[in-house]
């Protein structure tokens, strides 16, 4: 007897839960029902303070200020004289025309380009021209020394001695070019010799072979001038 009554017991108690949990769930899901259609159906049911932050909008930017007025041009009309000194017709003709001879041409003074004769050379221009004639003419000095290169000198050369070849640079088998620097004068004679380079054997005998040699003198605007040039002697064994 007490196992039936508590498995009635039992029974009852499992089918009230489940109607008080299904009678929970419908009120819970008609209050959220409930605030979610309420807003859509009535907006002042919003709160004020939320209405305003959401849907508030912002001042339009103000217009651009007007652009200034254009500057006023003040036009002033001039009145030229000849309007208020108008020239008027004549109210008759006259029957006697006396006809007014032309004044005389003024006498030429004889300043003109056609009355210049006197001056010589027709006038102004040929005034002028006798004055830039007459004027001393002025030329550039010539330079009193030009370089010029080895090669325009051996153009240049009328007269060429053989330098010996010394001995002892022979027998030691000592070749070579011997480079002078010197200087042609305007009569074609060398001065100033002085050795640049080359072996230290032939130097001597180029230099007293150079000596003796005569050049073309060089014209610079058919004048004679110095010129600074390089000779080269060249010593070879075959030849010497």
């Amino acid at each position: 007897m007490f196992e039936d009554s508590t498995f009635e017991s039992g029974g009852k108690i499992k089918t009230k839960s489940g109607r008080w949990m299904m009678f929970t769930g419908i009120i819970n899901g008609s209050i959220l029902l409930l605030l979610i259609v309420l807003p859509l159906i009535y907006p002042e049911a919003l709160p004020k303070a939320a209405m305003l932050t959401s849907l508030t909008v912002p001042p339009p930017p103000p217009p651009p200020p007007p652009p200034p007025p254009p500057p006023e041009v003040h036009v002033v009309h001039v009145q030229s004289e000849m309007m208020n000194n108008q020239l008027t017709a004549p109210t008759r003709i006259p029957h006697d025309i006396k006809m007014v001879a032309e004044k005389e041409a003024p006498p030429s003074t004889g300043f003109g380009v056609a009355g210049m004769e006197g001056l010589g050379g027709g006038g102004v221009p040929g005034a002028f021209a006798n004055m830039a004639n007459s004027a001393p003419k002025v030329q550039a000095a010539a330079p009193k020394k030009v370089a010029i290169s080895a090669g325009v000198a051996q153009g240049m050369l009328l007269q060429k001695t053989i330098p010996v070849y010394p001995p002892i640079a022979k027998a030691a088998r000592v070749s070579g070019t011997v480079i002078l620097q010197a200087t042609i004068t305007k009569q074609g004679t060398i001065e100033n010799l002085k050795v640049v380079g080359g072996p230290a054997m032939l130097q001597q005998s180029a230099i007293d072979a150079v000596k003796t040699w005569r050049y073309r003198p060089y014209l610079l605007n058919n004048e004679p001038v110095e010129v600074e040039t390089t000779i080269n002697v060249v010593f070879t064994l075959g030849g010497g």
